[in-house]
């Protein structure tokens, strides 16, 4: 999809979560992956974390962050898988106050180019959840790259055409 160079970038402010029961910041390579890509692309690393794989700790790390004002959006790597310590959608689920169903339909389909059938173990999602986008990914360095590659580069751009994220922001609380 076309840039628009005649508009502004406005960087986005982005927390990146990553949830897992092993990594630590030295063995994080998604997170590493996501950084990279983010900080390249223009944008500000607001805070970085790691949280194991409980949904009540990722709660109260989501609602930091969305209170927060120096974040726009939170992006967590890992924890959406189908096994029963994969709690990242649920947690997702209950601070959002928008479910973002289309985010993970065409993960799923990136996804598929890469991986095939075995993208249907993904629960990828996002949401809105007072203003702030949340986008929560599989824990793997690839399906960072399909998810910031295929989507987040250019929907976090705001000179992206014909329409992307950034320029619904000042919008998102709206009642």
């Amino acid at each position: 999809m076309p840039i628009d160079e005649s508009r502004p970038f406005l960087p986005v402010r982005i927390a990146v979560l990553t949830v897992s029961d092993t990594r630590t910041l030295a063995e994080d390579r998604s997170g590493d992956a996501l950084v990279e890509r983010l900080t390249a692309a223009g944008h500000v690393l607001a805070e970085r974390a790691i949280l194991r794989d409980d949904a009540g700790d990722l709660v109260a790390q989501l609602h930091r962050w969305i209170d927060d004002d120096t974040v726009d959006c939170v992006i967590t790597t890992g924890g959406t898988g189908v096994t029963g310590r994969d709690v990242t959608p649920e947690a997702v689920e209950r601070v959002a106050d928008k479910m973002i169903p289309g985010f993970g339909e065409l993960f799923r389909w990136l996804s598929y180019q890469t991986i095939g059938t075995s993208t249907v173990q993904s629960r990828a999602c996002a949401c809105v959840a007072r203003g702030t986008y949340i986008f929560a990914l599989p824990g793997s360095t690839g399906a960072v790259k399909d998810a910031w590659d295929g989507i987040l580069r250019d929907q976090l751009d705001s000179r992206h055409r014909p329409c992307n994220f950034v320029e619904l922001m000042p919008r998102l609380n709206e009642r």
